[in-house]
């Protein structure tokens, strides 16, 4: 079969737009020889009319000789879409060329040019028309205003006789058809409302009016006008900053699947409609059950639960969408890559029965002749067995057909079921009441339950909920009482969850996503039930909930959390969205998240206590790092690229034993000798301490102690290396403590410049190996360590896993002591390895009496286990009965007595 058998449109055509195809070179032409060839017929003499509506012909020819020829989907797709912008640039000069002599052009009150912009919708958007596609657009200008001309108009009846003029040159019907139809119901209020909206206007539309299906219209929407002016290009960076929030949003948005839900019922619905009213018409595509739609639907869904929290994923077209879903786990990629052969599969289909009679349909044709030259075209030809069988025409294409949309209508409706199922759920609720009667059906009736869900119904939080976010409440009550059934801590489980869901309740988008997904739900209770400071950080950070779409998993990674909130950065920077707050916020919620996976996998038994202070030091590490980074761009009084400033951690940061909620004991150093070094870097670690520990809307940090810098309170925020160096060792007036060169051996360079870092490193290492009376350095540290003691009165009548007698302390002072007496004669001690490591080392090098060091690191790391187990039970100090520990508390006890000797044992006396 030959183009003029298979296509009624190439043969009508054929031959007749010569003048045109010979500007072009072989193959799909480019958008700048489209554009040329539109230039070269328009001042040859023709009007642009014609001349766009024969161009646009002539590239119909020539797609498809190349289509069927072999040409890729997305060359197609992108030939017909670079056409659109080539004549909505085209008709947008003969529009402003037509009106500007009268009225002039069109200022804002400033004086400017305002600007005009042409927002290509759905297809178009996405480079990725179909042949015979009409174009969805919305016009938008920057600003109100006025134009400068004889006879002034504002600008925003200015531009709507743009839009009078511009749509007619592209979609009426002339003897030579037409370029495209243009449908610009998508705009603010459809058919009512106005042709064309500033961005103000669309601003305020989006806050008041937006639907959630509108959310996916936007989705896909792009600039086509020209932009290739630097004001242009501002009022591009302008509607991008006024629709991203409205598409995106900032959390896990399952809510949208209601939205999605109703859309396709309604799609479903005027399909069946439209194939009840027209037989020949029931076979659609495109919108029909498993058609085009509905993969695109998948990929939209997908993207906009989950973009707003990872703008990596945002991408209008579909083919690329999928894989970066696949890149980013969010669906398998067996899946999608089936997913991409049923798109390709589908979308060429469409485009060889729309190359039949170049018509606006997505409907496989009746005829037997035409079935058979659509199934010669896809390569689907009938073999004389299917012929002598009684096969129909284009029965293979068929077959292939339904067995592809069988597929996508699969994935489809598993992706957006009616809700989840759960074992044993029964009808969701629809009132608290009945809520209340799972409750006694489940055995879990007890007073302090009842009580508090009638504290909740009651609640201002409840009442301010909608109709539909008290159903999802109810829901989430009811398969929650289902799992807490099931759990020893039955009334421990429900009552945080209840508490929980008051808490983040007014988000209605969480109850969205609890309602979505029972797995997570599930994970929630597990957390909630494990570990009341777990309850309470998710109170204070709800955002945290996203992360238990996913079971806990592999360990944190520094580097990849660094690239993705640097790429995140990147991303906020190109659509003109980076400030301070922007970057303060990005830190903490990309801090939260990790924390949380790294709480999930402990609260899991994945990771050991070790562990957890090892991820949570290196996060804590890698987030100083960025803010330092970005902090200093905020500078206005910088006066180099970097700065030469490090940040260095002493404490349980500094040994890597960080815990939940653990303050950051920290102390600035710069090496510049730059003039007014000292106030710049003073007042750039001002703004460091507040990116680190200022409350926005995404949290909170750190707690930040900087007392340990030179001379404490009364000394400069920000210390030179020289200064510090000369302060460690003595030199001049103000000379460091014993204490201080004990918190030394807990200290090194997590942030800044590695130079500055070395130079620390290598004055700690010198301060430490100084060589000291032991005597005096004994009594030293056991006045200190009685200081803290003082200081942390335990009257309870338990042990306090920490600072009593025989804790934690002991430990970390006799590991101190041993660094400063020894180090001199053994320099592998000033390494920065960890109480434990320590202890081990000392042992192997004699320092201790055979049989001590290793039951005293075995002690603290039990210590630590047991400190950290009250601190993820919600308990303000790690207290245990008295009479527990015993063997761990008879190894500390030896270990100082070996240490400190006759003087150690005669304070705990005095104690």
């Amino acid at each position: 079969m030959e183009l003029s058998q298979f296509s009624r449109f190439y043969r009508r055509h054929v031959g007749r737009f010569d003048e045109v195809l010979a500007c072009w070179p072989q193959g799909i032409p480019a958008r700048g020889e489209i554009d040329a060839a539109i230039a070269a017929l328009h001042q040859a003499g023709a009007p642009l009319p014609t001349v766009l509506r024969r161009v646009r012909n002539a590239l119909m020819l020539r797609l498809i000789e190349s289509d069927l020829a072999g040409a890729p989907l997305e060359a197609i797709c992108i030939g017909i879409s670079d056409l659109a912008e080539s004549v909505v640039a085209a008709g947008l000069r003969a529009a402003h060329a037509e009106l500007q002599p009268r009225f002039g052009a069109p200022r804002t009150e400033t004086g400017e040019v305002a600007q005009f912009l042409v927002v290509g919708m759905g297809k178009l958007g996405g480079r990725e028309l179909n042949v015979s596609s009409d174009i969805d657009l919305v016009f938008v200008y920057d600003e109100d205003g006025q134009t400068d001309g004889a006879v002034p108009l504002s600008n925003r009846e200015y531009f709507g006789r743009v839009v009078r003029a511009f749509v007619p040159l592209l979609s009426d019907v002339t003897g030579d058809g037409f370029v495209f139809r243009v449908d610009t119901r998508l705009r603010p209020n459809g058919d009512s409302g106005p042709p064309v909206v500033s961005l103000g206007m669309l601003e305020e539309y989006f806050l008041v009016q937006g639907r959630e299906w509108e959310r996916f219209a936007w989705l896909k929407s792009r600039v086509v006008s020209p932009l290739d002016t630097p004001q242009a290009q501002r009022a591009a960076q302008g509607l991008a900053a006024v629709v991203e929030p409205f598409v995106w949003r900032r959390y896990l948005d399952f809510g949208m699947l209601e939205a999605l839900r109703a859309l396709h019922r309604q799609i479903r619905a005027e399909a069946t409609k439209r194939a009840a009213a027209r037989p020949d018409k029931a076979n659609d595509v495109k919108l029909g059950r498993g058609g085009i739609r509905e993969i695109e639907f998948t990929v939209q869904l997908l993207q906009v639960v989950r973009g707003g929290r990872m703008p990596q994923i945002r991408e209008s077209a579909t083919l690329p969408a999928l894989q970066l879903l696949v890149a980013h786990d969010l669906l398998q990629a067996e899946a999608a890559e089936r997913l991409a052969s049923s798109y390709r599969f589908l979308r060429r289909l469409e485009h060889r029965i729309q190359y039949l009679d170049d018509a606006q349909t997505h409907s496989m044709p009746s005829e037997d002749a035409d079935l058979h030259a659509l199934a010669w075209s896809m390569g689907f030809v009938d073999d004389d067995a299917s012929q002598r069988a009684g096969c129909p025409k284009g029965c293979k294409l068929l077959r292939e057909l339904d067995k592809v949309r069988e597929f996508v209508a699969s994935e489809f409706d598993a992706l957006l079921h009616n809700g989840p199922q759960c074992t044993g759920c029964s009808k969701p609720p629809e009132s608290m009441d009945a809520v209340r009667h799972r409750l006694a059906k489940a055995g879990l009736a007890h007073d302090a339950i009842v009580a508090r869900l009638k504290a909740l119904e009651t609640s201002p939080r409840y009442s301010a909920l909608s109709d539909t976010g008290r159903l999802r409440l109810l829901r989430v009550l009811d398969r929650v009482i289902g799992m807490a059934a099931e759990r020893a801590t039955a009334e421990v489980c429900l009552t945080r969850v209840i508490d929980l869901l008051e808490a983040i309740g007014r988000r209605e988008t969480y109850l969205a996503f609890f309602a979505e997904q029972p797995a997570a739900l599930a994970r929630l209770c597990n957390v909630l039930e494990t570990s009341a400071w777990a309850a309470d950080y998710i109170k204070r950070h709800p955002a945290v909930v996203d992360e238990l779409i996913t079971p806990p998993s592999e360990r944190f990674n520094a580097a990849d959390y660094r690239l993705g909130l640097l790429r995140h950065h990147a991303q906020l920077a190109e659509r003109g969205r980076w400030d301070a707050g922007e970057g303060m916020d990005l830190l903490r919620q990309g801090f939260h998240a990790e924390m949380f996976r790294t709480l999930s996998r402990d609260l899991a038994g994945l990771i050991k206590v070790e562990q957890v202070a090892d991820e949570l030091s290196a996060l804590a590490d890698a987030t100083v790092q960025l803010a330092l980074e970005w902090c200093w761009k905020e500078l206005p009084q910088r006066h180099r690229e970097q700065p030469a400033f490090a940040v260095i951690a002493y404490g349980k940061l500094g040994g890597k034993e960080l815990g939940y909620g653990s303050d950051l004991d920290i102390v600035f150093l710069y090496d510049d000798s730059a003039d007014g070094a000292q106030e710049i870097y003073a007042a750039f670690a001002r703004k460091l301490v507040w990116w680190l520990t200022a409350h926005t809307a995404a949290g909170r940090l750190f707690e930040i102690d900087t007392r340990l810098r030179p001379n404490g309170n009364a000394g400069l925020l920000v210390t030179s290396v020289e200064a510090f160096d000369g302060y460690q060792r003595g030199r001049g007036s103000n000379t460091a403590w014993t204490w201080e060169h004990q918190a030394l051996t807990r200290a090194r360079c997590c942030a800044g410049d590695l130079a500055i870092g070395a130079r620390f490193e290598a004055i700690r290492t010198a301060v430490l190996t100084t060589r000291r009376d032991a005597d005096a350095l004994r009594t030293e540290i056991l006045a200190m360590r009685q200081k803290v003691a003082d200081g942390h009165r335990n009257p309870s009548g338990l042990f306090d896993v920490k600072h009593d007698a025989g804790g934690m302390v002991d430990v970390e002072f006799a590991v101190q002591y041993l660094v400063l007496a020894h180090a001199a004669d053994y320099p592998q001690l000033t390494a920065d390895l960890g109480n434990i490591a320590l202890l081990g080392m000392a042992d192997a090098l004699g320092l201790l009496p055979a049989g001590v060091g290793r039951p005293a690191a075995d002690a603290y790391r039990e210590l630590r286990r047991i400190q950290h187990r009250e601190r993820l039970a919600g308990a303000d100090a790690a207290r245990v009965a008295a009479d527990t520990l015993q063997a761990q508390r008879a190894a500390v006890h030896a270990l100082t007595n070996a240490v400190f000797g006759a003087q150690r044992v005669a304070q705990e006396a005095e104690a």
